[in-house]
């Protein structure tokens, strides 16, 4: 029993992870198939009012022919109704638009069991085709959540064992609760193989989304590779408008000094632990760069996407060299070190090549001069 509960549990209830993408496919499946469904409901049922007005000898005379016609007109207005809350009800969420289409077709379901329980009450003979047609209607053309499933059918079960059941002989009870069960099974399939296809959309998606990411991100640091640097540099460059907000961009190149020696002595893993926490430290001290980057080996680049003053650029790399002494190895001061060169670009007419040109220059030139030191070069039209 408990087996069965556990089982009952897995699988009527929708899973979080894949909720609001089942309510937005149910929606726009049960619109297409409501839009069907009005349109049978407007042709037959127009049949049916011009059978009874016009072809009936006795018209609305007798309480048969106006119970009958009240019916056709209720299911008419119930597809009218549909038709009038369909636009106002897309700019609700897709959970109050499902709720609105679960309403709709669970009265037009609880019509036809009206409507076949008037047939038998006149003529035990009439059968169970309008019911039976409108439960293996309901589980193919209409996509509920399966614990919603169960309760519509389980309720119009009830129903029809209250209202219907006293009217039919044994075999027809028996033939339309197999079909209750069996449309009832049709429904829960559909809306398992819905579950998972959504389930496994979504995780090719998000499998999508993380394979981009590290297209673009250095597997060690997390920061930007040196192509979506560029990449990022370049976008900034050709937009015009990017120059004409803010006058230009400023890029950094910094290598780490002494590294190679932080490596033969401590060992790779101490390495990589000391550029994981390198980019933590570009991270805190460069918050408002629209790019954090490692070059690859122990360059790493900074971009923002305006032309900061020689004093700020200055300011940033000192405030740098100054956190990079805080990183400790097992308790021990690693003395990282690096040294930097600064390209504050005003040029609208840069390329990539030119700013990274430039500022690696000055790079170089801080090496040149003791390492442990900040060049800055403005480029200027």
């Amino acid at each position: 029993m408990a087996k069965i509960l556990v089982f009952f549990k897995q699988n009527l209830k929708l899973s979080e992870y894949i909720q609001q993408e089942f309510f937005q496919e149910s929606v726009k499946k049960n619109d297409i198939s409501l839009w069907l469904i009005c349109a049978i409901i407007f042709s037959v049922e127009a049949f049916n009012l011009a059978r009874v007005l016009l072809w009936s000898k006795s018209g609305l005379g007798t309480l048969n022919n106006r119970i009958y016609f009240t019916m056709y007109c209720i299911l008419i207005a119930i597809g009218i109704l549909w038709l009038a809350v369909r636009r106002p009800l897309k700019q609700a969420s897709a959970r109050h638009q499902w709720t609105v289409q679960y309403i709709l077709t669970s009265l037009m379901l609880l019509w036809h069991l009206c409507l076949n329980t008037y047939d038998l009450y006149r003529d035990p003979n009439a059968g169970t085709s309008v019911l039976t047609t409108a439960l293996l209607a309901l589980a193919l053309l209409i996509q509920v959540p399966p614990l919603c499933s169960v309760l519509q059918f389980v309720i119009g079960y009830f129903l029809f064992l209250l209202i219907m059941a006293p009217l039919l002989d044994a075999g027809s009870l028996l033939n339309l609760t197999i079909t209750f069960v069996v449309s009832l099974c049709v429904s829960l399939a559909h809306a398992h193989h819905t579950c998972i296809f959504l389930q496994q959309q979504k995780q090719i998606l998000q499998m999508n989304e993380k394979l981009q990411k590290l297209v673009h991100l250095d597997p060690l640091t997390g920061l930007l590779n040196r192509a979506a640097v560029q990449y990022r540099t370049e976008q900034l460059l050709q937009e015009d408008s990017a120059f004409r907000t803010s006058g230009g961009l400023t890029l950094f190149l910094m290598d780490l000094d002494g590294f190679k020696g932080v490596n033969d002595r401590y060992g790779h893993p101490c390495g990589d632990y000391v550029l994981a926490e390198t980019a933590n430290t570009l991270r805190n001290v460069y918050p408002l760069a629209v790019g954090l980057g490692r070059m690859g080996g122990d360059e790493f680049a900074v971009l923002y996407d305006q032309p900061l003053s020689e004093e700020q650029a200055m300011v940033l790399g000192e405030n740098l060299l100054a956190q990079l002494k805080k990183i400790q190895w097992e308790g021990q001061s690693m003395g990282i070190g690096c040294s930097m060169g600064i390209c504050i670009c005003a040029h609208p007419q840069c390329s990539y090549e030119q700013l990274y040109n430039e500022t690696d220059q000055m790079l170089y030139q801080a090496k040149k001069n003791g390492k442990g030191r900040c060049c800055v070069r403005r480029l200027e039209k």
